[in-house]
């Protein structure tokens, strides 16, 4: 029996459209594969002029935010509609913005990201129909009002990062990425994570660290920026994949990364800032990009962030992202 696909390719053959055959391949080889095709939406959709409910830098914040939910949904984490990636937007009046509960990842926009406060309270609702799924927001709003340096949090249900967290052995020092991400905590499980009196125990479990697994749930992920926390949960997702992968060998089988190792590698994390910006865009005396490279200040995560923001831009996102470096060619030399 002949294939939707070569019963396509005949009648358009004939009819000599092949722009039609294509676009229809890809309906068909979508839904085969379980992927919908989709159009862009572009995220940043609030204009120039910020409207008078935000605050200073939040237009900014929101295009970082909802970039990040796009990302999340291009790398395979997302869960339909649930989940939360939340960020401080306000010091003095611990304001928050998070996802609409209702919209998938690939819809989400700076406009459309809910404001609420510590409490889940509704600040500013967006510009949809949805509301906040305030339970959902116990956790986060546990970490920030724990943490101030948290400025961003995810939670994700990655299958390797749940696997991972259901394991009596935990996390373990088997990669490089499992090292260089730093201590973990952990979190049991007492149910679905509604009760606000489980918000002291969470505090209590996540203490210094920046990544906290859930038993049986899933991974938290802290950072100082949206940046900082996207890559510090990019290589704990990595950790996690390659962590279930050595396991059909055996736990016996796998080698185990010396405490020494883990120390070492960990000063390198701690001199990361520095090493970037003596190396990766430090430039030869003389040259005319000189002054302008040596001016861009990178933090923790700001280059794998940047170069993300770049390829969605490419590809027609407008994400309203603030590039430290517009261009990334040097000037032609003279």
């Amino acid at each position: 029996m002949a294939t939707p696909t070569n019963a396509v390719d005949k009648n358009s053959n004939e009819n000599g459209d092949a722009s039609i055959r294509t676009a229809f391949r890809e309906v068909v080889e979508g839904h085969r594969s379980g992927f919908i095709p989709r159009a862009i939406i572009p995220i940043d959709d609030v204009g120039n002029v910020e409207p008078s409910g935000y605050v200073p830098g939040e237009k900014e914040l929101r295009c970082k935010l909802a970039s990040l939910y796009r990302l999340v949904d291009h790398l395979g984490w997302s869960q339909a509609i649930f989940n939360h990636i939340t960020v401080k937007v306000s010091e003095e009046d611990q304001h928050f913005l998070l996802n609409p509960f209702g919209l998938l990842y690939h819809e989400i926009t700076a406009s459309s990201l809910i404001k609420v406060d510590v409490q889940g309270n509704m600040i500013d609702r967006g510009s949809t129909y949805f509301g906040v799924n305030i339970p959902g927001f116990v956790l986060h709003s546990a970490v920030h009002s724990a943490r101030p340096d948290a400025k961003c949090v995810i939670h994700i249900h990655h299958a390797a990062c749940i696997a991972v967290a259901s394991m009596k052995c935990g996390f373990l020092p088997v990669s490089q990425e499992a090292v260089l991400v730093g201590n973990v905590s952990y979190h049991d499980f007492y149910g679905v994570l509604v009760d606000k009196a489980e918000r002291e125990i969470i505090v209590k479990n996540l203490g210094n660290n920046n990544i906290m697994f859930l038993r049986n749930h899933g991974l938290v992920v802290a950072g100082r920026t949206v940046e900082e926390a996207f890559t510090r949960a990019y290589h704990t997702v990595l950790a996690c994949e390659a962590q279930i992968t050595m396991m059909s060998a055996g736990l016996e089988n796998l080698v185990i990364v010396s405490e020494e190792a883990k120390q070492r590698s960990m000063e390198v994390v701690r001199r990361a800032q520095e090493m970037i910006e003596d190396g990766a865009l430090k430039e030869k005396e003389g040259q005319v990009d000189t002054k302008k490279a040596m001016q861009v200040r990178w933090n923790l995560g700001d280059l794998e962030f940047e170069a993300y923001m770049r390829m969605m831009d490419s590809a027609g996102y407008r994400t309203g992202y603030p590039y430290r470096l517009p261009s990334v060619k040097r000037p032609t030399e003279n």
